[in-house]
């Protein structure tokens, strides 16, 4: 791969949460990438189980401060950061009392999905970006994984395309099998609009559940990885119709390196999106 600064924004990462399939690549796949010689960010949600003392999250002062209106109320926003030792990388945590000061990540303790969900995948993904604002970092590929980060691509191709620390950012979404079952609420449109994002844009959010949710981050984003063998049967359906470069679930441990080739192929690639 040629050497270049990839973001990763993870859903979940071990050690802070428990191991699955999505998680242990948020543990791996950004060391593997800078060991081959890449500059790296990493963000995750600062979820309320995630011990902050036996992790040494400490916030980042300089990077916190800000304010993300959402459906006309204010939230600050919170950044945090810990090391992870053994892979000599940082992991960003995105931070907020109203969303994230909760004992469970994304259902309660009776496995129902938290009705806010829809307003914390909008202050994490504008969070991730505003923070890379704020740093300054200009990312030559962004790398999307899990739900939670679908409107990253969205966000860069529309209301970013034009900010010069984005604009000729590439990004990958990977789509795993976590399905929920859940609809946004109606003014879903509304909590995600920021300026510079039309009625165009917003054709696939009409009806606001995990497959329409997926197929705009498909549509924003410049090229796809199957991150689970077994997909949603109508997002396997629209990834097969897609013009997009998609690479196949990888279940070797070579992945790692067939990502690297695959970001050096869209690094290159000069194709456009947003029409």
């Amino acid at each position: 791969m040629k050497k270049a600064k990839v973001l990763f924004v993870f859903q979940e990462i071990t050690p802070y949460l428990e191991e699955s399939h999505l998680s242990n690549i948020g543990r791996h796949l950004p060391q593997g990438i800078q060991e081959k010689g890449n500059e790296i960010r990493t963000f995750m949600p600062r979820f309320g189980c995630i011990n902050e003392r036996r992790n040494q999250l400490h916030e980042v002062i300089r990077l916190s401060g800000m304010n993300l209106i959402i459906d006309e109320t204010d939230h600050p926003l919170i950044i945090k950061v810990a090391s992870i030792q053994l892979a000599r990388m940082q992991v960003y945590f995105i931070d907020n009392e109203d969303y994230f000061q909760r004992k469970h990540t994304l259902t309660d303790k009776s496995g129902k999905f938290f009705k806010d969900n829809d307003e914390r995948c909008v202050f994490f993904c504008r969070g991730v970006l505003e923070t890379v604002k704020k740093l300054g970092w200009a990312p030559d590929i962004i790398h999307c994984h899990g739900w939670m980060t679908s409107l990253i691509p969205l966000y860069v191709k529309t209301a970013l395309k034009d900010n010069p620390l984005f604009s000729d950012s590439k990004v990958v979404y990977s789509v795993y099998d976590d399905d929920y079952d859940t609809v946004f609420g109606k003014n879903f449109e509304k909590k995600l609009l920021v300026e510079g994002i039309e009625q165009k844009h917003l054709k696939l959010f009409n009806k606001t559940t995990y497959e329409s949710l997926t197929k705009a981050a498909i549509k924003f984003s410049d090229a796809v990885i199957k991150g689970s063998e077994n997909l949603n049967s109508n997002v396997e359906a629209y990834l097969n119709i897609t013009d997009k470069p998609v690479l196949p679930y990888q279940s070797g441990d070579d992945y790692i390196d067939v990502y690297s080739e695959f970001y050096d192929e869209i690094f290159v690639d000069e194709m456009s999106l947003v029409e």
